[in-house]
């Protein structure tokens, strides 16, 4: 097996348990005590509210693409052989958005990947340490 080229997370005290969740195959994200919105980043207080304190709450890993794109341009050598690929943003059911890739197109065209399209969380181990959180279209019938 090849070593993992692509940049990787720096893992520390607040972010660990985004990534253990991950590893655990669970999407966990920081909730305000204060407001209840959820983050998408790890620090201890509110963007919303300006409150402190916040707890980690499980997602459905539910969601809908929310804005999408494809990478033409290498910017970090560990995507070379990658290019294009797809970017999205996925809004998902609890209201947070998140920042991803789809995977289980056929093609990796933005025609497979439409806004509004219903995706859910699949889990990537890439490292022994690190789970990468994506989404692939959804297998739930409307």
């Amino acid at each position: 097996m090849n070593a993992y080229a692509k940049p990787l997370p720096a893992i520390n005290e607040q972010s660990r348990p985004y990534w253990d969740a991950a590893k655990a195959g669970r999407l966990e994200l920081p909730r305000c005590d204060h407001c209840g919105a959820f983050h998408t980043y790890f620090e201890p207080w509110c963007s919303h509210c300006g409150g402190e304190g916040v707890h980690w709450e499980r997602l459905s890993g539910r969601g809908r693409i929310w804005a999408n794109c494809r990478f033409h341009k290498v910017y970090f050598s560990g995507f070379e052989t990658d290019v294009p690929y797809n970017v999205a943003m996925v809004e998902l059911e609890e209201g947070p958005r998140m920042v991803t890739n789809i995977v289980g197109l056929k093609h990796d065209v933005l025609d497979e990947m439409p806004i509004g399209m219903e995706v859910e969380a699949v889990f990537d181990p890439v490292t022994p340490e690190v789970t990468l959180v994506r989404f692939r279209p959804s297998k739930r019938t409307p």
